[in-house]
């Protein structure tokens, strides 16, 4: 099944993909879809259908209770990084306010001159997992979307700790869809790519985490309760802008596409405010 939240003249709506069009159901979001127990959607139908072409689509979850990120979780990127292979995933966080739509504009954060794309596997939760064994932890999975984890480098590296350079506000697409598990298991090997103005940037398998889904989820609900809607970043492949030499960054009129095969892509416009 594949779900999205939509922007409508009421307000956002969830919506199933039926037909190869949108249909409206009669709750404001995919998180509170969730929420509510992920409900069977043909007796929640509260609208004409929607082309995806025409939709204008929200953040796929516009406000989780969490977003828990992992950092230097692809065996390629932690290489081109220098560094060595993690003994326990690295997490930091964002804040709601960070995320956009799938076709939104990205606010380059001010004051910022590297701004770095990081294409990225998200896990959306569908139930409350504590403690999670390994069974539990993949029931909790409702599925997944595409993210990118736009980041300000120099912001970042101000300190050990990586917040500041994260959580800048309209810089996260995530999105356009949430497909759930049943279609692509729990632990997907699906083709993540990243592009800036059409040109391949970052290009791998999420089958190359060091850390997959199941093992994240257990990880992090031995140290907080994750709850439906709650949204885990998984980390992204090397070809990262910081990487390269020269380095390379996000400049104002930039487009950059992220794409996961079964998924689909976000396209998004760099842009100063």
């Amino acid at each position: 099944m594949k779900l999205a939240t939509i922007r409508t003249e009421n307000g956002t709506r969830a919506a199933v993909v039926d037909g190869g069009k949108l249909l409206p159901l009669d709750f404001k979001d995919v998180g509170s879809w969730l929420q509510a127990g992920a409900p069977e959607w043909s007796s929640h139908v509260a609208g004409a259908p929607i082309s995806p072409e025409e939709a204008d689509f929200a953040p796929v979850i516009p406000n989780p209770g969490k977003i828990i990120c992992v950092g230097l979780n692809y065996r390629d990127h932690i290489l081109e990084m220098g560094r060595e292979l993690p003994e326990y995933p690295t997490l930091f966080a964002k804040f709601a306010d960070s995320l956009v739509g799938a076709n939104d504009d990205i606010v380059l954060p001010p004051n910022s001159a590297s701004v770095d794309w990081e294409g990225e596997l998200a896990v959306i939760i569908g139930s409350s997992v504590s403690r999670a064994d390994e069974a539990q932890a993949r029931n909790a999975v409702a599925g997944f979307a595409v993210a990118n984890d736009v980041s300000a480098r120099d912001f970042q590296r101000r300190t050990p700790e990586w917040l500041q350079g994260k959580t800048f506000d309209q810089t996260t697409p995530l999105g356009p869809y949430l497909v759930t598990a049943d279609e692509t298991g729990h632990e997907p090997d699906l083709d993540i790519s990243c592009s800036v103005d059409g040109n391949t940037k970052q290009h791998s398998r999420t089958s190359e985490l060091v850390f997959g889904p199941v093992a994240l989820i257990q990880y992090i609900s031995a140290i907080t309760t994750l709850r439906p809607g709650d949204v885990i970043l998984t980390g992204t492949p090397g070809g990262v802008g910081d990487g390269r030499i020269p380095k390379e960054f996000l400049e104002p009129g930039s487009v950059l596409e992220t794409s996961i095969n079964t998924l689909g892509a976000t396209a998004n416009r760099c842009v100063v405010r």
